[in-house]
């Protein structure tokens, strides 16, 4: 199959593929050539993405904006096809889009230092920033409903009443945690009718496997464009704190492991604010706590919705997965409310 996928790109020389297990959604590949060239290829998960040509859409309106804007600006754009089209449709197969590999860069599953933490902040708020004349009208919404708390609170309610009964009264004592929090619900929906919070062109999902790296840590660029469409800051804060506080992952199941470490959670906000300190309102600034609690409630509770669903939405390499990433994060929403802040 990814010899026909290649030759569209008019590229027939022999390769090899590595398969990045980074991501729960699309599938990732790198394609080496016996000419050493690297690629990645990735294949779009449709039965998330139900219209990958808005992304295709989306990602041309960004690039067409920095190339002529900010030609300086590292930014990745899938390969051309010959037909002139970025993405590619395989029949009985799904989607498909080529990138270069960027060349001696290097990503990350887990944030190591209060430095790369900083650096992968100011990454995702450059972004933002640079692209702070785009009419946001203009991009099309990838995932409707991706960030949508009130929505996402609201699934997790249909759940409860018709999800699997017997998964259901296993996570009695999560349910009742998740369900005492509901103000975190009230906060998000006062923002959005808050002429103070703007939204703005947002990544959506920026873990640090999204930063590219090089050998020195600098950050280069960011990558995995699917999600980018308008948004809260919010939402990109809060994703980082989700992910990059704690020193192990949402997979981690030894609940002992997980801790809020302080001096990343300041790295973060001042890495965001050393690019974005004249974009965000005053208001806006007075809810970087929020933006965590925020994205870890609701990472928690989507777990936990998908568990009691019968793991329909996220992939799953065994049965109580999902389970155990609920209770993974909702030991970090525990921690991270019992943070001492300003």
């Amino acid at each position: 199959m990814f010899q026909s996928i290649l030759e569209r790109y008019d590229i027939h020389e022999n390769y090899i593929t590595e398969k990045i297990s980074v991501g729960l959604i699309n599938e990732t590949y790198k394609i080496i050539t016996i000419n050493n060239e690297s690629y990645i290829l990735q294949k779009i998960n449709d039965g998330i993405f139900k219209n990958p040509y808005a992304i295709e859409e989306n990602i041309k309106v960004i690039s067409d904006f920095l190339s002529f804007h900010h030609p300086d600006y590292l930014f990745t754009t899938p390969i051309v096809l010959l037909t002139g089209k970025q993405l590619l449709h395989v029949e009985n197969e799904g989607y498909f889009r080529l990138f270069h590999f960027v060349e001696n860069s290097l990503s990350y599953s887990i944030v190591s230092t209060a430095e790369q933490a900083f650096k992968a902040a100011a990454q995702f708020g450059k972004f933002t920033k640079l692209l702070s004349n785009v009419d946001i009208s203009t991009l099309q919404t990838t995932l409707p409903n991706f960030h949508n708390l009130p929505l996402r609170f609201t699934q997790f309610e249909d759940a409860l009443q018709n999800g699997n009964k017997n998964r259901i009264a296993e996570a009695t004592n999560e349910i009742d945690f998740l369900l005492t929090q509901k103000n975190i619900v009230a906060t998000y929906n006062s923002i959005i009718s808050n002429p103070n919070f703007k939204q703005r062109v947002t990544h959506h999902d920026t873990k640090i496997s999204n930063v590219l790296f090089n050998k020195n840590d600098d950050a280069l660029c960011i990558i995995d464009l699917d999600t980018v469409m308008p948004g809260y800051f919010i939402s990109d804060v809060g994703d980082m704190m989700r992910t990059y506080l704690c020193p192990v992952s949402e997979e981690e199941n030894d609940l002992s492991k997980i801790d809020i470490r302080k001096d990343f959670y300041d790295a973060i906000i001042n890495g965001y604010l050393s690019e974005m300190q004249d974009e965000l309102s005053v208001e806006e600034k007075k809810h970087f706590h929020y933006a965590g609690e925020f994205a870890i409630y609701m990472q928690a509770f989507r777990f936990l919705t998908d568990y009691i669903n019968n793991d329909e939405y996220y992939g799953i390499t065994y049965e109580k997965q999902n389970y155990n990433r609920a209770k993974n994060q909702i030991a970090l929403l525990q921690k991270f409310m019992n943070l001492m802040v300003p």
